[in-house]
């Protein structure tokens, strides 16, 4: 009896689960990869058993390829939490290969396969995962997880599963006419105690209180162990896991028989479905658990993974939705919950352990059917809706049931691309009539070839000689809407009629009859669109009231963004703020947070003040609660994974503290007692300043601006709270810089003390993470990965000092700004 198991991406949860090292410290996280690690080693060897006798291959290929996944993938992989083994998405794939070449010939193709993923992982062409639309991803993953619980519910009633779903769902009357007993009373006490298990702890009383503690436990653990409990105790006559000995096939693989484009071909396939497999899969995990990791790393991973499994005798490997959500939700932490997973299953199939052969497949069939149910969620279907992506959504589902993962994938993607086209095509023409005879049109959306029919019969519809106003949204106009739309007004201007012809943005345009084009009759204070009043002031008078500018912004936002991004904002006053980062930066007025950082409502916690200082708790005189206050509402209530500290260009707070404005004498202002924040900036800048790793610094004051941000981050530490969440590792500290004059970021290495720019490249952009370390995700130094450097500003370029004489640039430190005396 085997168990028909399909692998497929994970769906984003981020409600159930705590973010990642959650734990209370290093040995909490091992704890709870241990526990999680055994709930996977469960799962996984009746997968591959079930997975390897369906293709045919011999059973010990099904073992031997879950323990590379888990070992092989889980330390080199990119997607610490994504558990890889046999997939069932090429199981039809390989049995076909099986078939035609032999098992041997299956696993050099697998080898080529693997080759082929670590080739395409070294050319960085993962990241082309994303463009998948989550529709299908969630799709996916409900095709998939109905696959499961049907395929599994024929093994709770005592039964076997077909050899697809529609053949599951065709012979499911018939099971459920006539349930094995036995089968079916495990499969129950499994469900139940696996659903129970959590909630043991609002029992009442003493009972609340024990409950708390084996709620610790594992619930697949104890569901499993009760099942078998309970099938010794009544002895029961059940089916049970079947471990086949060890047995070495031969382990040399052959070199495929038959012509070379079907051969060429075979690796083809199999190289596509894995790594579409895998990588999707990882994207999904990465939601699901609020990770960010590394793509082009993780299909790396899994090349050299399908080339050990293919030198060994194993099946081809990739990333499985089941796995990696039964990882996920028991509470794994690492990737050293997929590499132990991988070392209990090589242990199973060496030692033979009895303990497993006593396990009802019944109990396991019912935990794997709790996880296929899981996998259909309600929540995912409510947000696909609201997003008008049902029909991707159902599309792929269905597919996946009727045709499987490879079709229902195809058939997603295809359904995605004719929404989107139709919803590029769609246009709405509204003709309203005016209490003077006037008529307005007005359109929404692109006007191409196919809104024509649409557009010409409202156009029929107007009276001759009427005046006719026609509003454009600014969308989309093609050749064969220009032509109806000046076609029909020529012909309505020759019967008597006026046409004016309006593109309403933010500043109207109008097109006269004559063609001439001018600005509308109730322009703004100013034709700037609604991005640009940071970028063109040159637009706006200078003359103009501030506070009728500021009041002209806030009402160009309610008429052009505010409809945009409300239901956005309705979800987070719903949902409250869950931001991922504090973002600690300087008052400036020049400072955009979310523009350099390319961020949105609710994923920055942000914290302005003159200079970016966080002032030391102990500093007589110069402390702050409210800088405080921030930093320790981000790290214990929002629970922010990094807080950034970002210095600019031209501080004038830098520039304060080197003319000694904190040390004048008098009574301290509010202004002095903050700046005296800043003296373990200049003692720093005394001791050891800041550099940057590619260029020189411009002059004293933007080295005191970078020496400030590495400043900073040392005082960050006095925080009790930061410094605790640091020592468990769930906290990172990332210094930045910002340019104005080049618009150029740079990234602070903490080992170096060096400043390195951020680059522009689309693959860098995505890859590359701001580690504490400054290192990125694939392990290489920023100024090494970072190649392209600001060029040093020309002499003649330094600001002026405060003294009155241009300051001398100190990267080499040849001689000593005055402000800098003790």
């Amino acid at each position: 009896m085997t168990l028909d198991i399909s692998s497929a991406p994970i769906a984003s949860d981020t409600t159930d689960h705590a973010p990642p090292g959650s734990g209370s410290g290093p040995r909490a996280r091992w704890m709870q990869d241990l526990s999680a690690s055994l709930v996977v080693f469960l799962i996984a060897v009746p997968f591959s058993l079930g997975i390897a006798l369906a293709t045919g291959a011999p059973l010990t290929a099904g073992l031997a390829a879950a323990a590379v996944g888990g070992i092989v993938v889980g330390l080199l992989g990119g997607t610490p939490l994504q558990v890889s083994g046999p997939s069932a998405a090429l199981t039809v794939i390989t049995a076909g290969l099986i078939a035609q070449y032999g098992w041997q010939a299956t696993c050099a193709i697998t080898l080529a396969a693997g080759l082929l993923q670590l080739l395409l992982g070294a050319r960085r062409v993962a990241r082309t995962a994303l463009a998948v639309s989550p529709a299908i991803v969630h799709g996916m993953l409900a095709g998939v997880g109905l696959t499961i619980a049907i395929a599994q519910l024929h093994v709770v009633l005592g039964g076997s599963p077909q050899s697809s779903a529609i053949a599951d769902l065709l012979a499911l009357p018939g099971q459920l006419a006539g349930p094995q007993p036995p089968a079916l009373l495990v499969g129950a006490v499994t469900v139940a105690v696996l659903l129970g298990w959590p909630r043991l702890g609002r029992l009442p009383g003493r009972a609340g209180e024990l409950g708390t503690k084996l709620a610790r436990l594992p619930g697949a653990l104890a569901a499993v162990a009760a099942a078998t409990a309970l099938a010794l105790t009544m002895n029961l006559r059940l089916a049970h896991i079947e471990l086949p000995a060890w047995q070495p096939h031969a382990f040399v693989p052959a070199l495929p028989h038959g012509p070379l484009a079907g051969v060429l071909a075979a690796v083809l396939t199999v190289t596509a479905v894995a790594s579409v497999e895998s990588l999707l899969s990882a994207v999904a995990v990465d939601r699901m658990s609020r990770r960010s990791g590394d793509l082009d790393r993780e299909l790396r991973g899994q090349g050299v993974a399908n080339m050990v499994t293919g030198l060994i005798g194993g099946l081809p490997i990739a990333g499985g939705a089941v796995r990696s959500t039964a990882n996920v939700r028991a509470g794994g932490q690492t990737k050293w919950s997929s590499v132990l997973h991988g070392v209990w299953v090589l242990a199973a199939a060496l030692a033979l352990t009895g303990g497993l052969r006593r396990i009802p497949l019944a109990a396991l069939a019912a935990l794997v059917l709790v996880v296929g149910l899981q996998m259909m969620s309600f929540a995912h279907i409510r947000n696909v809706h609201r997003h008008r992506e049902f029909p991707v959504y159902l599309t792929t589902m269905l597919g996946v049931v009727g045709f499987g993962v490879l079709w229902g994938v195809t058939l997603g993607a295809a359904t995605a691309v004719l929404l989107a086209l139709y919803r590029l095509t769609r246009a709405h023409v509204d003709v309203l009539a005016g209490p003077d005879g006037s008529v307005t049109v007005q359109t929404h959306g692109p006007l191409t070839f196919t809104a024509v029919p649409r557009l010409s019969r409202a156009l029929a519809g107007i009276p001759a000689e009427a005046e006719v106003t026609v509003v454009h949204d600014g969308s989309f106009l093609d050749h064969a809407a220009y032509e109806t739309l000046h076609g029909w007004r020529t012909g309505h201007q020759a019967a008597g009629g006026r046409v004016s012809m309006v593109t309403r943005r933010q500043d109207d345009e109008v097109l006269d009859p004559d063609g001439t084009v001018h600005a509308g009759s109730s322009p703004g204070p100013h034709r700037c669109r609604a991005w640009t009043p940071w970028v063109g002031h040159h637009c706006i008078e200078q003359q103009e009231d501030p506070h009728g500018r500021l009041l002209d912004g806030v009402r160009v936002f309610q008429q052009h963004t505010a409809p945009l991004i409300r239901p956005e904002l309705a979800r987070l006053a719903r949902e409250g703020q869950t931001p991922s980062q504090l973002f600690l930066t300087c008052a400036d007025s020049r400072m955009v947070t979310s523009m350099i950082t390319n961020s949105g409502p609710g994923d920055l916690f942000t914290v302005r003040n003159v200079g970016n200082l966080v002032p030391a708790p102990f500093e007589p005189g110069a402390a702050d609660d409210s800088v405080a206050a921030a930093v320790q509402y981000a790290v214990e209530a929002l629970e922010v994974r990094s807080i950034t500290v970002c210095g600019h260009s031209g501080c004038g707070a830098m520039k304060a503290l080197l003319d000694g404005v904190h040390e004048r004498p008098g009574p301290p202002t509010p202004l002095t007692r903050w700046l005296r924040n800043g003296r373990g900036s200049l003692d720093r800048l005394r001791r050891a300043p800041a550099e940057f790793a590619a260029r020189p610094v411009v002059d004293l004051v933007e080295q005191l601006c970078i020496t400030n941000v590495v400043q900073q981050l040392d005082q960050l530490m006095a925080n009790p709270a930061v410094e605790r969440r640091i020592e468990e590792g769930t906290l990172r500290l990332v210094g930045m810089y910002f340019d104005f004059a080049t618009a150029q970021t740079y990234v602070l290495d903490r080992a170096s003390g060096t400043f390195s720019p951020v680059e522009a490249h689309p693959a860098d952009a995505h890859q590359a993470g701001a580690d504490p370390a400054g290192a990125d995700q694939n392990g290489a130094d920023p100024a090494e990965a970072h190649s392209g450097a600001v060029p040093a500003a020309p002499a003649g370029c330094l600001p002026e000092g405060v003294n009155g004489r241009p300051d001398r640039a100190h990267a080499d430190g040849s001689e000593e700004d005055p402000r800098l005396a003790a």
